[in-house]
């Protein structure tokens, strides 16, 4: 079965960074964007759990929205499930740098 994008994701062309920073900038979305960096890919109700995230599922997917819109996450549908990787590449191309600082800032800096 092919996976499927859900919902709209902005090209390339389309990031900007204050949409960026602005989704980085909420606690639990920047925890969920470094775990995803320590991941690779994982599915929402995986990731959910492996942040750390003390929040509802209705909130996470809230929170997901928001970094998708901003190009920060691509989420894809294989089955049943929704299953998210970082925009690196795009990201990378568009602001350097930036996505290594998110993902190598040691926590002590980010909480």
């Amino acid at each position: 079965m092919d996976a499927e994008t859900s919902g709209a994701h902005p090209a390339r062309a389309d990031l900007r960074l204050p949409k960026v920073l602005a989704a980085l900038a909420d606690p639990a979305r920047l925890s969920a964007v470094r775990t995803l960096g320590r991941l690779g890919e994982s599915p929402c109700t995986e990731l959910l759990h492996a942040a750390n995230l003390d929040i509802g599922r209705s909130t996470f997917s809230h929170h997901q929205k928001v970094l998708r819109e901003a190009g920060i996450l691509h989420v894809e549908i294989r089955g049943a499930q929704r299953v998210l990787t970082l925009r690196r590449t795009d990201l990378d191309a568009c602001f350097p740098g930036l996505l290594d600082s998110v993902l190598t800032t040691a926590d002590r800096y980010v909480a």
